[in-house]
C-alpha cells in the first residue's frame, strides 16, 4: 500500500475491497467506467487480482465459468449504464443454471438518481428476475448488512447471482466508523422426513424397474460420493441429466447415458419403461423429458432436490424429499432393490445401442474426435464448451469424473459462453488442463476475450469445430421446415488459425480424419493456449433425437427422409436457401 493510500480515510470503496478479501474472494472479472471508479481505485491498494475482459458480458460469463468450476462465488465487476447492461446475460445464465455470483455495478450519485443522467440505468429493476436478490447501497453504512447478506444469498440452499448497485457517491463516502466485514454463515439445509425416507425404502424395494434420474442439483449439493454410493449399492440403472453429466463415471456398468432430446437411446428407453423414478436434483427440463404427458407414463416418483419448489412443479412426486440432498441420499444407502432382471435389460440396452465411431469416409467424424480427445487429455481436465451442436456431441461422447468439470450453459443456452467461461475456470483451477469446445457461431460471439487470454497466457486449449454454418439451426431447418434454409450459412468464416495468431496463440488447422490423433497430442503438449480449427461435413448432424412435442421414445437415428429416400434409391430433393452466400 503506497503513502497517500495508507493516509486516505477509508471510504467505501476501500471497505468493499477488504470486505470481498475477507470473504474469500481471491479473482474478479470486470471493466472500468466512469461511475465505479472509485471502486478500481481502492483495487490499486487491495490483495484482489482483477481480470480485465474486453466486453463486460465476458466478465459475468467468466466469473460464471469461476463459480462452476471451483465451486466458490464469482465476481464480477462493471460501470453503470451499458456496463450494466451488458452483464445481464451472464447473470441470466447463473440464475438458471444456479450458479452462484455476485455481481458489482456502479451507478450515478444518488441525487442523481431518477434523472436520467449519463449513464444512468435501472439495474435493480432490470435484473429482478434474474437474480436471487437485487440491492442498492443508498448509504455507505448499508454496505456491510449488504455484503453479507450478498454473499449468503449467494451461497445458500439454491445458489444463485446476486446484484449490488453501488452510487458513486455511496463509494466515496467516509467508511472509517464501519466495522471490519464478517461473513455470514450460512444456514444448513434440513435433512428429509424420516417418514418420507421410510416411505421412499418400502417404494424402492418394491420396484421391479426403477431407474435412477441425476440432475445438476447433485453437485451443487456436493452429494457426487454420496450419489456413486447410492448407485453402488443399489445397483439401480441410472441415467443423468446435461448438467448431471459427471455425477457417475461414464464407464459405470449402471450408467445408460444422458437422457432426453440428444440421450442415448438406452437411457430414454429405460425411463420410459420404469415403474419408479428416483429424481435427484433434477427439475424435469423440457429438453429432457420432451412431451411431459407421455415422459415415464408408467413410473411412481420419487423426488429429492434443495428447491422445494421444484418438487411437483412439472411433475407430481409421490413421495416428496425436499431438503439435504446429501443426507436424504445416505438415508437411501440402505434401501435393497430385487431387480436383477431389470438390470440386465438395461445393461442389454446399453450394450445394443452404444455409439459407434466408425463412420465412413475421411472427413473427421466429430464425436469420434472429441471422444479421444477426452482420452488423450488428463482425468480432472475441465472442458467448457458453447451451444450447439458440438455441446451436444460433448455431453454424449466425452467422459467426465465429476460435474464441475463440464461447463456447460444448459437452461439459457448462451451463445458465446465457452470462451469466457473457459477462462474463469482457468483462473480458478490454474495446476488443471481446461478445454474449451466451441463452434463457428458461437466462438465469434465472445472472441474478443483471445486477447484476455494472451495477455493473460491462460493455457487454455480450444477445439473449433467449423462447419460453416449454424450447424443445429440448419439441423431443424432440415428435419422441420423442409429444407427451407435461413440465415445460416458462415461459409464467409474468417480462417481461425490465423485469426489466433494475430493474438499470439499458436493454431492449427485439420480437415482429414488421419490428422486427427497426432493434432489432438500437439494441442495438449503446448505449454501456454494453444487452437486446434477442425473443419467437419456442413451437413453433419446430432443424433439421436427426439423431435419436438413428442416422446423420449421416438427418437431419430437420421433424417427420415433422407431415410426413405435411401430405402427407394432415391436422391431426396434439395431445397437451396435464398439467403445462401455468394460462391
Amino acid at each position: 500500500m503506497n503513502a497517500t493510500a495508507a493516509a486516505a480515510p477509508r471510504n467505501g470503496a476501500r471497505w468493499l475491497t477488504q470486505a470481498l478479501e475477507a470473504e474469500g474472494v481471491e479473482t474478479l472479472f470486470g471493466y472500468p467506467g466512469g461511475t465505479i471508479m472509485p471502486f478500481y481505485d481502492a483495487l490499486v491498494d487491495s490483495k484482489l487480482k482483477h481480470i480485465l475482459v474486453r466486453h463486460e458480458q465476458g466478465a459475468a460469463l467468466a466469473a460464471n465459468g469461476y463459480a462452476r468450476a471451483s465451486g466458490r462465488v464469482g465476481v464480477c465487476v462493471a460501470t453503470s449504464g451499458p456496463g450494466a447492461s451488458n452483464l445481464v446475460t451472464g447473470i441470466a445464465d447463473a440464475m438458471l443454471d444456479s450458479v452462484p455470483m455476485v455481481c458489482l455495478t456502479g451507478q450515478v450519485a444518488t441525487h442523481l438518481m431518477g434523472t436520467d443522467a449519463f449513464q444512468e440505468l435501472d439495474v435493480f429493476g432490470l435484473t429482478l428476475p434474474i437474480v436471487k436478490h437485487s440491492f442498492i447501497a443508498r448509504r455507505v453504512e448499508d454496505l456491510p448488512e449488504i455484503v453479507r447478506d450478498a454473499f449468503r444469498i449467494a451461497r445458500e440452499g439454491r445458489p444463485g447471482p446476486v446484484l449490488i448497485d453501488l452510487p458513486k457517491d455511496v463509494q466515496v463516502a467516509d467508511a472509517s466508523h464501519l466495522p471490519d466485514h464478517v461473513p455470514a454463515e450460512v444456514e444448513a439445509p434440513p435433512a428429509p422426513a424420516d417418514a418420507a425416507l421410510a416411505e421412499a425404502l418400502a417404494a424402492i424395494a418394491g420396484a421391479e424397474k426403477p431407474v435412477i434420474y441425476g440432475g445438476g442439483g447433485i453437485g451443487l449439493a456436493g452429494a457426487v460420493e454420496v450419489f456413486r454410493e447410492f448407485v453402488e449399492a443399489t445397483q439401480i440403472p441410472t441415467v443423468l441429466t446435461l448438467r448431471g453429466l459427471g455425477a457417475l463415471p461414464g464407464g459405470h456398468p449402471n450408467y445408460l447415458g444422458m437422457l432426453g432430446m440428444h440421450g442415448t437411446r438406452a437411457a430414454n428407453m429405460a425411463v420410459q419403461e420404469s415403474d419408479l423414478l428416483i429424481v435427484v436434483g433434477a427439475r424435469f427440463d423440457d429438453r429432457a423429458t420432451g412431451k411431459l404427458v407421455e415422459f415415464a407414463p408408467f413410473a411412481r416418483v420419487i423426488h429429492l432436490d434443495a428447491d422445494a419448489y421444484e418438487i411437483s412443479k412439472l411433475r407430481t412426486a409421490n413421495i416428496a424429499l425436499p431438503g439435504d440432498v446429501a443426507a436424504g441420499l445416505r438415508a437411501l444407502i440402505g434401501a435393497r432393490s430385487t431387480c436383477d432382471d431389470w438390470r440386465k435389460r438395461c445393461r442389454m440396452l446399453g450394450e445394443k445401442h452404444g455409439f459407434r465411431y466408425d463412420a465412413p469416409g475421411t472427413d473427421i467424424y466429430a464425436p469420434a474426435l472429441l471422444k479421444r480427445m477426452t482420452e488423450l487429455a488428463p482425468d480432472d481436465a475441465i472442458v467448457a464448451c458453447d451451444v450447439g451442436q458440438h455441446q451436444m456431441w460433448v455431453a454424449q461422447h466425452c467422459k467426465f469424473n465429476h460435474p464441475r468439470n463440464h461447463l456447460t450453459s444448459g437452461a439459457l443456452g448462451t451463445m458465446g459462453f465457452g470462451l469466457p467461461a473457459a477462462m474463469g475456470a482457468q483462473f480458478a483451477c490454474p495446476d488443471r488442463t481446461v478445454l474449451l469446445v466451441s463452434g463457428d457461431g458461437s466462438f465469434m460471439m465472445n472472441v474478443q476475450e483471445l486477447v484476455t487470454i494472451a495477455r493473460c497466457r491462460l493455457p487454455v486449449k480450444i477445439v473449433l469445430l467449423d462447419n460453416s454454418s449454424l450447424g443445429m439451426v440448419r439441423q431443424w431447418q432440415e428435419l422441420f421446415f423442409a429444407k427451407r434454409y435461413s440465415e445460416i450459412d458462415l461459409s464467409d468464416n474468417p480462417d481461425f488459425a490465423a485469426l489466433a495468431e494475430v493474438f499470439g496463440i499458436p493454431a492449427k488447422r485439420i480437415d482429414r480424419r488421419d490428422q486427427v490423433e497426432d493434432a489432438l497430442a500437439d494441442l495438449l503438449a503446448q505449454p501456454g493456449p494453444a487452437l486446434l480449427h477442425v473443419a467437419i461435413d456442413v451437413k453433419a448432424n446430432v443424433w439421436p433425437l427426439v423431435p419436438p412435442n413428442t416422446a423420449n421414445s421416438t427418437m431419430l437415428d437420421s433424417n427420415p427422409a433422407d431415410q426413405a429416400a435411401a430405402e427407394s434409391n432415391a436422391t431426396p430433393p434439395r431445397t437451396e436457401s435464398p439467403h445462401a452466400l455468394p460462391a
